[in-house]
């Protein structure tokens, strides 16, 4: 028996007046998987959670969490943890009791001092929310996520405001999530992060959502690049393109004409200056959403 989608998204529409934020979005998210839903500013990813959450209705279409509604609270809410960009503590509280009352609405039940030890707070635990900084702030949201242990892990921006050992210590502890069965969706704008720990991504752009696939089927959908420059005499090589004195090749069959590029420059005993080859990066399927 097929094992139903954990989040399932159907020709989903989401309008502001007579601005279509959202148009005729579908998507499915896979037990355990870890989906990032990237974009540039205005495409839509907000506006898509909103809905994914239960925070806002759609005008059109169909999105299932677990088979129910997610505007069904009660059905829901317990079985999802959200790290939201922003979240409104009160300031007075401390950070144990913070976790404790985000903790208890949830429905889930686990220990506090756990919380904060996965979050790397526990020497905060009677800092009064006021008194925190920014980076440690995003890690209180994301303990109030991780609350409970949750089925489903909504993190939207997680890693911004934070050095680099908290962004370890996060990953590390979405890690253990996953291990445990949890399946996360990620938004981000420091790609790298999506490109080394994202099963599948979405790209959306201006509403709708242009791409998906894993990363390795995102970049093979450009051409990888090969650059270098020669010195001055040098014979022409076996490729076109030259612009000022430098090469830049682009070829769906890197391995192949990197091969043939080395061969000639070994047999015509010339140095290619500043060589560079490599795959297509996320950045740049990215970048191409305009054009597509």
């Amino acid at each position: 028996m097929p094992v139903s989608p954990v989040i399932d998204v159907e020709h989903l529409n989401v309008t502001y007046g007579d601005f279509a934020a959202v148009r005729d979005l579908s998507l499915q998210v896979q037990r355990g998987e870890l989906y990032a839903l990237l974009g540039t500013n205005g495409a839509g990813k907000t506006s898509t959670l909103e809905v994914v959450e239960g925070h806002r209705g759609a005008a059109s279409g169909t999105v299932r969490i677990f088979g129910e509604n997610p505007q069904d609270r009660r059905a829901v809410r317990p079985r999802m943890g959200i790290m939201l960009q922003e979240s409104g503590f009160s300031p007075d509280l401390t950070v144990r009791e913070s976790v404790g009352l985000i903790g208890s609405l949830s429905g889930r039940r686990d220990d506090v001092d756990r919380v904060l030890g996965v979050a790397g707070l526990t020497r905060k635990a009677n800092t009064r929310v006021s008194q925190l900084s920014g980076g440690e702030k995003r890690r209180l949201d994301f303990a109030t996520a991780v609350y409970g242990g949750p089925e489903l892990v909504i993190l939207d921006e997680p890693t911004t405001g934070l050095d680099i050992q908290s962004r370890d210590a996060l990953w590390s502890a979405v890690d253990r999530l996953r291990e445990e069965g949890s399946t996360v969706v990620l938004t981000t704008h420091y790609l790298e992060e999506a490109q080394q720990r994202a099963d599948r991504i979405g790209l959306m752009h201006e509403g709708t959502l242009r791409r998906e696939g894993t990363v390795v089927e995102l970049t093979q959908s450009l051409p990888s690049v090969i650059s270098f420059a020669l010195p001055p005499g040098a014979p022409e090589p076996p490729i076109v393109g030259a612009l000022n004195g430098a090469f830049h090749l682009e070829t769906f069959n890197l391995q192949e004409d990197l091969y043939r590029l080395l061969g000639w420059a070994h047999d015509a005993g010339v140095e290619l200056v500043e060589l560079t080859a490599g795959p297509t990066r996320l950045d740049d399927v990215f970048r191409a959403l305009d054009a597509a």
